[in-house]
């Protein structure tokens, strides 16, 4: 029995994709590196420090732990002033009438995600009034696919894991909840994340229903 619902949030209640992509790109015209939406796909899920290791891999010279933290907070202070523009209008297809009606059935709901940025993307979005817990990148020490971040929002919930569904868009992520003991639903097409039984391309397209019905 699904007692609570654990959602990632980039890719599943916002598409911030863009805006990474966009302070990626920034950051590494100025360092002059290749980059581009391919090696972004592989950014997806992981944490800040972990991209910023994919992206280096083109770079033409090797750089120091000091230059790689000012390269990583280069990019993260592009990245805010795009947040910035985000409203309450962003949040994806489904994303307000899901949470209403977990609440109506008394489900309780959590975030949680690899990055450091959640508080002012949740605060942008107005959401959360709609959430029990959360659990982000300044709670943990291991990212994704570690299942470290949902177990955390696991107890914030007061819930064993095996009561829990975690609704993931990154392949990281479907493998952290699944180490995590926890019931999957996959936002996303099977070409994105193959091998996962349940999945939606939004949370428009899938009924809470269809979300609590665990096999």
């Amino acid at each position: 029995m699904i007692r609570g619902v654990i959602f990632d949030l980039d890719g599943v209640l916002v598409l911030t994709d863009e805006l990474h992509f966009q302070s990626w790109q920034q950051l590494t015209a100025a360092e002059g590196i290749h980059f581009d939406r391919s090696i972004n796909q592989r950014l997806r899920g992981i944490s800040r420090m972990e991209s910023l290791e994919i992206v280096l891999e083109r770079a033409t010279r090797k750089y120091t732990s000091a230059e790689k933290a000012a390269l990583a907070e280069r990019k993260n202070s592009i990245y805010l002033t795009y947040l910035q523009r985000l409203t309450p209008a962003d949040l994806l297809p489904g994303v307000v009438d899901t949470l209403a009606e977990l609440r109506r059935r008394r489900i309780k709901t959590a975030v949680a995600s690899s990055s450091k940025n959640v508080p002012i993307i949740m605060e942008r979005l107005g959401l959360h009034a709609w959430f029990d817990a959360v659990a982000d990148g300044n709670d943990i020490t291991r990212s994704k696919p570690d299942p470290e971040v949902f177990l955390l929002a696991a107890r914030r919930l007061g819930l064993p894991p095996v009561e829990c569904l975690v609704i993931e868009d990154a392949q990281a992520g479907i493998e952290s909840a699944r180490r995590a003991g926890m019931a999957v639903f996959g936002i996303g097409t099977p070409a994105s994340l193959p091998g996962v039984a349940r999945l939606a391309p939004d949370l428009a397209h899938v009924t809470v229903d269809e979300l609590l019905r665990v096999d």
